[in-house]
């Protein structure tokens, strides 16, 4: 999540624990560059409202609109959009819809590559939320058909061999390797909720899940210079396996990664 971000490209801040991975998996044009890059925010310069966190739901998107709340967080998290620029929410929409679209496909099993791809939400009720997340609230709100509730947290899970553009992992070998290897990407906790376990939450389901599915060896990959994401993946079981080479990241125009593998035993 880029305190949290992750970013593949690419993750996420608290705001990303990784890179986000969305852009690598469609084409699109090109965004200015002033209004478009990603973000990385200090968690330690973020104060964390007061939430009951028993009220945090971890759980697989169960509707399209929960996707589409997903979608805007992830918009919301990876981009740093300049408020007074000319028609930006007209610009953000167009962003969100690129992610839903996409995300759709990953999940429909019509993204060449990929065996199976789930998106993994953290949700809090509306009421958990005070007035100084109205952005949020607004951005990111759904119905899951009993009460509003708010998208704070999302990753993907991806059975596949690789990610596009990114260093791959060697673990299982031999015929398992189609079904039982997989990847978080996208990874990314709202800025409104560091610093109240989101991001472990959602690892940890996205354990449960992979179990379910016979993965037995999961990969995530972090820029090396985001020690919060690297802290959270190593408590979360996750050790380094190689590293991005660094020609590699030049040629791709991005910050080096690292390569984090976990085992899933199947018992």
């Amino acid at each position: 999540m880029a305190f949290l971000c992750s970013s593949l490209p690419s993750s996420c801040s608290i705001a990303i624990f990784g890179e986000s991975n969305t852009d690598r998996f469609r084409s699109s044009p090109s965004i200015p560059s002033c209004r478009f890059r990603l973000r990385p925010v200090n968690a330690s310069h973020i104060c964390a409202p007061a939430i009951d966190r028993s009220t945090i739901v971890i759980s697989e998107t169960a509707s399209e609109d929960e996707l589409w709340a997903a979608a805007c967080l992830r918009v919301r998290t990876f981009n740093e959009l300049n408020p007074s620029a000319y028609n930006i929410q007209d610009h953000r929409k167009y962003l969100a819809e690129r992610e839903f679209e996409a995300l759709k496909e990953r999940i429909s099993g019509k993204r060449e590559g990929f065996t199976r791809v789930s998106c993994v939400n953290a949700t809090l009720p509306l009421s958990q939320l005070s007035t100084s997340s109205e952005d949020l609230c607004s951005a990111c709100k759904f119905s899951d058909g009993i009460e509003d509730r708010v998208v704070v947290g999302s990753l993907d899970l991806n059975q596949c061999r690789w990610l596009p553009d990114e260093i791959a992992g060697t673990k299982p070998e031999g015929f398992n390797v189609d079904f039982a290897r997989a990847y978080l990407s996208n990874v990314c906790v709202a800025k409104e909720l560091h610093r109240n376990g989101v991001g472990h939450k959602l690892i940890e389901k996205s354990k449960g899940v992979a179990r379910e599915w016979g993965i037995t060896d999961m990969y995530v990959h972090v820029t090396v210079d985001n020690e919060a994401a690297k802290r959270l993946y190593m408590k979360s079981g996750f050790e380094q396996e190689s590293a991005e080479p660094a020609w590699q990241a030049r040629y791709l125009n991005r910050p080096q990664r690292l390569l984090l593998w976990l085992s899933l035993p199947t018992s």
